[in-house]
């Protein structure tokens, strides 16, 4: 290829609306331009690194038997309605009608349809182990899409559903995917670590997530220092750990606190520390209002709640809901005559002795409250981890980082076979509900990963397995023609060797063309110029900051070998 013929708009400029380096510069580099918010179009460069990653993953995938099929992205709303989901979505589902009134939405996953397309055609335990996979766009109506593709409305995933016979099957599929997820992301050059993770609206019993670390990530994931646990922050437990109360309960007292509502103003207001403080948080949770206890200082795990409460959409009480349930302004819900549905009260607000709370009574605090005493509720495990927790597992000192998710593989189980009656007839004549697995990467959202863990100020530093060139030739100064001669006959050798190769045969200034390739981050570049008399060309890898001079013949022999030690992965 060459860059006069590509369609390669680089900007020099940072875009206003791109706030991380990788949504800066896929735009700067040309890869993808944005049409709406959350909605992109991928240009020639990104659509090829796309393309790479996209054969990686088949690659892998095939290598553990799985078999690629191509489902509709347009889907019936009846098969969501049958496996109880097309409520579950709610507003992040793009739903719409036909002409004739049917409802239809688009694809944000395919459970559904995976299992209703086996359960017509599996019959005995004899047809079994299945995969099945698919690369296709999905929908999801993101209230705020940000950070460019790592969270958008459209989005391509390759999606893998599995089906198995028995639990040990489901074990080894797992255990396949597994397999291969390493070697993708392995692959791809990534960074990355596989987490214990909530399931969440998928269901199932069993979850890890492929987690890359960022800076920017908006996953918190969870370290153990000690033993090798690590899990997404909505599924890392705490416990209720037995404190021994040496305080005496004293009596409650009424007090007023006109300016101070937030647990900041409290803690100066009280000249004490944040574990004195329970605060109550109001949720709407379907139809239900509940109210969650935790420490002052601590944050309420949303996916925790959701899990215990079994509903669809949870989120903050508005303040009429607040008002109605407490009789007070936002800011001053407590435990003690609360109107709620249900009250739900963390491990560590059990063995607060003598803690302050709001009073449902705009202005004022109680101090001296108690649990069992002076309120009861639901106890449970309904926060997130700190640091100053321990290790679930070992007791080891943990610490907490921030993650982006690549990649996510569940053991479903039969929550959908069973639903839908997806079926087989085993061994011994009986009927049982097929044992599924799900497995999803997300293309577009790894290639952001990559660009986020590889580059510099001056651009993009492409691993070799999915640069959408690996190599770029440039003639320095266009008049002169054995510059210009040279360069097409590197270009024209290592195209005849299958190596892809970008060869820059615009009339501009070497910076120009250098620039360039830094921003779009080409691993190799082959620089002909001035000493090209003497025989002699310059020779850079993109992740380097040496540039070695070596003779024409030499370079292909040192093209071959470089790309080769990039893929012994």
């Amino acid at each position: 290829m060459r860059v006069s013929n590509l369609f390669m708009p680089t900007l020099r400029e940072v875009p206003s609306e791109a706030e991380i380096s990788s949504h800066q510069l896929m735009l700067r580099a040309a890869l993808m331009k944005k049409l709406a918010s959350g909605v992109y179009n991928f240009l020639p460069l990104g659509l090829r690194v796309l393309r790479k990653i996209e054969e990686i993953v088949r690659e892998e995938m095939n290598r553990e038997g799985a078999q690629e099929i191509l489902c509709s992205a347009l889907l019936p709303s009846e098969l969501w309605k049958e496996s109880g989901r097309w409520e579950v979505f709610g507003p992040e589902m793009f739903k719409l009608y036909d002409r004739n009134g049917r409802e239809f939405c688009l694809g944000p996953t395919h459970e559904e349809i995976f299992t209703d397309i086996v359960r017509n055609e599996i019959k005995s335990y004899k047809d079994m182990p299945l995969n099945l996979y698919q690369i296709q766009t999905k929908y999801r109506d993101e209230r705020r899409p940000r950070f460019g593709v790592i969270r958008s409305r459209e989005f391509i995933m390759k999606d893998a559903y599995s089906f198995d016979a028995t639990w040990e099957g489901l074990d080894e599929s797992f255990d396949k995917m597994y397999r291969a997820y390493n070697r993708i992301f392995k692959r791809c050059g990534l960074d990355f670590k596989s987490v214990e993770a909530d399931t969440g609206a998928m269901g199932g019993t069993g979850s890890l997530e492929f987690m890359v670390k960022s800076d920017i990530g908006e996953a918190e994931i969870v370290f153990c220092d000690t033993c090798d646990y690590a899990a997404n922050i909505e599924a890392a437990p705490t416990f209720d750990i037995d404190v021994h109360k040496n305080e005496e309960f004293k009596d409650i007292e009424k007090v007023e606190t006109p300016d101070s509502r937030t647990i900041e103003e409290l803690i100066k207001f009280f000249n004490t520390t944040p574990d004195k403080f329970a605060k109550t948080l109001i949720y709407k949770a379907d139809d239900k209002v509940v109210a969650v206890m935790v420490r002052g200082d601590r944050d309420v795990n949303e996916a925790k709640v959701i899990n215990y409460l079994k509903c669809i959409n949870l989120e903050m009480a508005d303040a009429e809901i607040v008002k109605k349930a407490t009789g007070a302004e936002v800011g001053f819900a407590g435990p003690i005559g609360i109107e709620v549905d249900e009250l739900l009260i963390d491990y560590e607000v059990k063995n607060i002795v003598n803690m302050i709370v709001g009073a449902n009574d705009t202005g004022y605090h109680l101090i001296n409250v108690n649990y069992g005493r002076d309120f009861t509720g639901t106890v449970g495990d309904f926060r997130n981890v700190t640091e100053n927790d321990k290790c679930p597992r070992c007791g080891g000192k943990i610490t907490i980082n921030k993650g982006i998710e690549v990649g996510h593989i569940f053991k479903l189980g039969t929550k959908y076979s069973e639903i839908m009656k997806a079926t087989f007839i085993d061994e011994k004549g009986e009927e049982k509900p097929i044992i599924m697995g799900c497995y999803g990467i997300g293309i577009n959202r790894t290639m952001a990963a990559v660009i986020e863990q590889n580059h510099d100020e001056k651009g993009i530093i492409w691993p070799m397995s999915i640069a959408p060139f690996k190599v770029i030739v440039v003639p320095v100064v266009m008049k002169d023609e054995l510059q210009v001669k040279t360069a097409e006959e590197i270009y024209e050798k290592l195209n005849s060797m299958g190596i892809d190769v970008l060869i820059d045969d615009r009339d501009e200034r070497a910076g120009v063309k250098f620039n360039d390739a830094d921003l779009i981050g080409i691993p190799i570049r082959i620089t002909v110029g001035k000493k090209i008399k003497d025989g002699i060309v310059e020779f850079k890898l993109r992740n380097s900051p040496d540039t070695l001079e070596m003779k024409v013949e030499d370079v292909y022999n040192k093209v071959k070998e470089v790309i080769e030690e990039a893929n012994r992965y």
